[in-house]
């Protein structure tokens, strides 16, 4: 399985926000296939609740970031499908640089889209492993 080339970079953003990761990557059963999301980890707070994500990390280098939305989008789905059987209380994110969601999340239509699929995104910044803003 190749990790993402951002991969290592958002683990060090999540981990300097207060996560800790449980498992790289996070095992999923999609039907009886096994499937692989990037990361999961749970963040511990001071009442004692914990909240646990999993996060799906893409880089949208290549060519046509529109292509590259799709197949991600679609994975996302698939891998939400599979995560609410198996660990419902584990929110599901898709990690994505801050250059692209500025610029692919100024048309209307993909916010909309995001919203319709209650995508969840956490956008780091490609140069310093920090999350700059989770979107919910």
């Amino acid at each position: 399985m190749a990790k993402d080339k951002y991969h290592a970079h958002v683990r060090s953003a999540l981990e300097n926000d207060g996560w800790t990761i449980t498992h790289d990557p996070y095992k999923v059963m999609i039907g009886r296939r096994r499937g692989y999301i990037d990361l999961g980890a749970e963040l511990i707070a001071a009442e004692k609740s914990t909240e646990k994500i999993a996060v799906e990390i893409k880089s949208f280098l290549g060519l046509s970031d529109l292509d590259q939305f799709e197949d991600a989008i679609g994975q996302f789905i698939i891998y939400l499908f599979a995560l609410s059987k198996r660990e419902p209380d584990r929110t599901l994110f898709l990690a994505v640089p801050n250059l692209f969601y500025e610029s692919f999340f100024e048309d209307a239509f993909f916010v909309e889209l995001a919203q319709h699929y209650s995508l969840k995104i956490a956008v780091f910044d490609q140069t310093q492993p920090i999350i700059l803003k989770w979107i919910k």
